[in-house]
C-alpha cells in the first residue's frame, strides 16, 4: 500500500460535515482513499511521495452532474449561435448525425480534458445520439484513459419529427434496441461499489425527443439494476408549451405521472418551476443539475436556486454541452451559478462558499454517492489545488476560498483522482493533448462540412 502526503497548503477547504477550512492544512492518502485531513502539525511528516502546496489551496474535485461531451466538436456554429434551444437544436441535429465512434471517443478526450484542468475530478455525460458506429463504449475507452472519475448515461431518442418529436428521424434509433443496449451497458460497465471510477445511468432525452413508453420502460429497467436516471426537464417555455399540447400537462407533472421523480433521479436545467414544483422535488428528493452559462447562451430563463436550496432540493452544478456553454469549465460554471442568483437584485442569494458546496457535496448528492464530495477520511481521493500567487488573486487573499469563486476563473494546477496525479502542473499528465487537439479539429471541420 503507497501513502501520499499533501502538505502545508495556505487553506485546506474540507466541505465535510462541519465545513471545516484548515490553514496550513495537508491530507494524507493511503492508496485512492483519504486517510487523514488536518492541520500539518497533527499529521504524519513523511509518506511515500510528498508534495508540497505551501501557496496553495486544496479543495475537494468539482463535481459535473450534466453534459455532451460530443458537442467540443460543434462549439461556436455560426448558425446556432443565436438561437434558442429549438431553432438551436434543429440548426444542429442534422450535424451531429454525422458522428462516428471515432468522434465519439476524440471529443471525449478533449472535453474531459477540459473539465479536469478545471478542477472537475467526476464527471457525467449525456450521450443520447447514436449514428454510424457510434456506442457508449467510445467514451468509456477515453475516459479510462485519461483518468476521471465517471457517469456515462446511455441517453437516448425515439420520437422523431415524423411522430410529433423535434428531432429529425435519422437521429432517432428503435426503442427495444435502446433497453436491449442500456441492459447490456449495466450488465458490461456499472460498478455500484464504494470509490467506483465508472457507474451507468439511463437517459431517456427529453419531453419531446422520446415516448412515454420509452420514459417508463427505461424507469423499470434502471430500477430493477438499482443505476440512476436523468433527463432534462423544464428548460424552456418552449418545451413548456410542448408538454401541455401533448400531454396536457407541465413537464414536471408529466414526469411525476412516468415514475420520473425520486431519489433515484436527476434532472438538467429545471429552469420553469413553480414553487409547488420545487416543493415536490424536495419531498420526493428529486437533483437538479444547474446549468447557468447554458441557460443564458440559449435565453433559457434563470433557474430558481435560492428558492430550491432553502426548500431542501439536492443542487448541483454543470457545464451542460460545449455547444451551448462553448466551454466546460467547471470552476467557471461555479462562479456563474452566484452571480447569475445575484442578478436578480439580491447580492446575497448565493454566496461564494454555497456555489462551490453545490459543485461539491451538492454533486456527490445528486449522483448518489457518498463517497466523493468533500475531503475527509474514508472519502475517495480525488482532489483539486490551486497556486494563489497569480496575478488573477492578486489583491484577493483576505478571503482565498471566495476569491477562487469571485475572481477570473483559472485553470487548476494539481488534480488527484482516486489517488492518481492526473493533472500536475496545470498539465494532463495522462495523454499527450496535442495530437489530440489537432486530430479533434480535423473532425469538426468534417462534421461542419
Amino acid at each position: 500500500m503507497s501513502t501520499l502526503l499533501l502538505k502545508s497548503a495556505s487553506i485546506l477547504v474540507t466541505m465535510d460535515d462541519k465545513r471545516r477550512e484548515i490553514p496550513h492544512g495537508g491530507m494524507l492518502v493511503r492508496d485512492n482513499v483519504i486517510e487523514a485531513v488536518g492541520p500539518m502539525e497533527e499529521l504524519p511528516q513523511e509518506a511515500d511521495r510528498v508534495i508540497d502546496l505551501t501557496g496553495h489551496i486544496l479543495l475537494p474535485g468539482l463535481i459535473n452532474t450534466h453534459h455532451h461531451l460530443y458537442q467540443t466538436l460543434t462549439r461556436a456554429v455560426p448558425a446556432a449561435q443565436d438561437a434558442a434551444l429549438f431553432d438551436w437544436l434543429n440548426t444542429l441535429y442534422p450535424i451531429w448525425t454525422g458522428l462516428t465512434s471515432e468522434a465519439i471517443y476524440v471529443s471525449t478526450l478533449v472535453g474531459t480534458a477540459e473539465l479536469l484542468r478545471s478542477g472537475c475530478t467526476t464527471s457525467s455525460d449525456h450521450l443520447y445520439l447514436y449514428p454510424h458506429d457510434a456506442r457508449l463504449d467510445d467514451q468509456i475507452r477515453a475516459v479510462q484513459e485519461i483518468g476521471i472519475r465517471f457517469h456515462a448515461l446511455r441517453g437516448s431518442m425515439s420520437l422523431g419529427k415524423s411522430k410529433g418529436g423535434l428531432p429529425p428521424d435519422k437521429a432517432v434509433e428503435d426503442e427495444d434496441v435502446i433497453l436491449r443496449d442500456s441492459s447490456r451497458l449495466i450488465e458490461t460497465y456499472h460498478d455500484p461499489d464504494p470509490y467506483a471510477m465508472l457507474r451507468i445511468a439511463l437517459a431517456p432525452c427529453s419531453p419531446f425527443s422520446v415516448t412515454p413508453r420509452l420514459m417508463r420502460q427505461s424507469a423499470e429497467l434502471a430500477r430493477e439494476h438499482g443505476v440512476h436516471l436523468h433527463s432534462h426537464l423544464a428548460e424552456t417555455l418552449d418545451e413548456q408549451d410542448f408538454c401541455v399540447s401533448k400531454f396536457g400537462m407541465r413537464p414536471v407533472a408529466l414526469a411525476e405521472d412516468l415514475g420520473w421523480l425520486g431519489g433515484d433521479v436527476w434532472h438538467a436545467h429545471c429552469v420553469h418551476l413553480n414553487d409547488d414544483e420545487i416543493e415536490l422535488f424536495a419531498r420526493t428528493g428529486t437533483g437538479v443539475a444547474h446549468c447557468p452559462s447554458s441557460n443564458m447562451r440559449l435565453a433559457s430563463g434563470i433557474a430558481p436556486i435560492r428558492k430550491m436550496l432553502d426548500a431542501g432540493v439536492r443542487v448541483s452544478v454543470a457545464v451542460d454541452g460545449s455547444a451551448s456553454n462553448d466551454g466546460s469549465h467547471m470552476l467557471a460554471e461555479v462562479r456563474q451559478a452566484m452571480l447569475l442568483q445575484r442578478v436578480m437584485a439580491n447580492p446575497d442569494s448565493l454566496s461564494a462558499r454555497e456555489a462551490l458546496e453545490m459543485a461539491t457535496r451538492g454533486g456527490a448528492a445528486v449522483l448518489g454517492r457518498d463517497d466523493i464530495g468533500q475531503l475527509s477520511p474514508g472519502k475517495a481521493a480525488d482532489c483539486i489545488a490551486i497556486n494563489l500567487n497569480r496575478l488573477a488573486y492578486a489583491g484577493s487573499l483576505h478571503d482565498p476560498v471566495a476569491a477562487i469563486v469571485f475572481c477570473a476563473p483559472q485553470n487548476v494546477d494539481l488534480v488527484l483522482v482516486n489517488g492518481r496525479l492526473v493533472v500536475s502542473h496545470g498539465r494532463v499528465s495522462t495523454l499527450e493533448m496535442g495530437p489530440i487537439i489537432e486530430r479533434h479539429n480535423s473532425i469538426a471541420r468534417r462534421l461542419a462540412g
